[in-house]
């Protein structure tokens, strides 16, 4: 039987290890980095639902107009975004956060209906952010589909799996857009200090202004404005 050669065994006993322990895997995103590509969401805007099923005359009747607010929430190194509904049909608010382990987003909503909130988990793949959950006591899985259209516009889609419906059917759909904002492409708008989203809100540190895109990003600015300017002026030095 062969032996190796010395410098083999030694290259082969650093080699190994460095690979089992994933030491070329890239980094975590933090959740900031990962929900920066939700920064379009930011804002207010008003939606239009329509059910799903029936006759088209049952549809058009049936619709609805609703108002939804997103915007950002800071703890610590922690970072979510938050929404609150207005006349909508099905919920009151809720959170969207980002699961590190799984590569994965986690929303979670309050019905208007009951109490309990019901939590989707799922993924985002070209602006596209699929999410399901399974409701033991409906026996059915259902799936909200939020498709980021354009900086001023989003679809919000209802779908079920179960009982009666074989394959994923939609129940209703809402069609929101950003209130406030003409549609354009964004550039040379004004940048969020905190976020990197479209800055709308003026702020001011020792006499020099800059944006922020929520009321959430305005007090995480307030309450550490040097780390967040150095971070932003880092990214923007990168870019030129």
């Amino acid at each position: 039987m062969k032996r190796l050669p010395l410098l083999g065994v030694l290259l082969a006993s650093v080699c190994i290890p460095a690979v089992l322990r994933g030491d070329d895997a890239p980094p975590k995103r933090t959740p900031k980095e990962a929900l920066q590509a939700f920064n379009d969401l930011i804002g207010s805007w008003r939606g239009t639902g329509t059910p799903q099923q029936g006759t088209k005359e049952e549809r058009d009747k049936n619709f609805w107009v609703e108002s939804d607010a997103w915007e950002w929430k800071f703890k610590d190194k922690d970072a979510w975004l938050t929404v609150k509904f207005d006349k909508s049909k099905y919920f009151d608010g809720g959170e969207l956060r980002y699961l590190p382990d799984g590569d994965r987003y986690q929303l979670t909503l309050r019905p208007l209906e009951k109490k309990d909130p019901i939590v989707f988990e799922g993924q985002l793949k070209d602006k596209r952010l699929t999410l399901e959950r399974t409701d033991a006591d409906k026996k059915e899985t259902q799936r909200i589909i939020v498709s980021l259209l354009h900086a001023n516009r989003y679809l919000f889609r209802y779908e079920v799996k179960g009982g009666e419906h074989l394959a994923f059917t939609a129940l209703y759909q809402v069609g929101a857009t950003k209130e406030g904002v003409p549609f354009a492409d964004g550039d040379g708008k004004p940048v969020c200090v905190v976020s990197g989203g479209l800055g709308t809100i003026p702020v001011k540190y020792k006499d020099k202004t800059y944006y922020v895109c929520c009321s959430g990003c305005r007090d995480a600015f307030k309450d550490d404005p040097e780390t967040f300017i150095k971070e932003f002026e880092e990214k923007q030095a990168k870019k030129k």
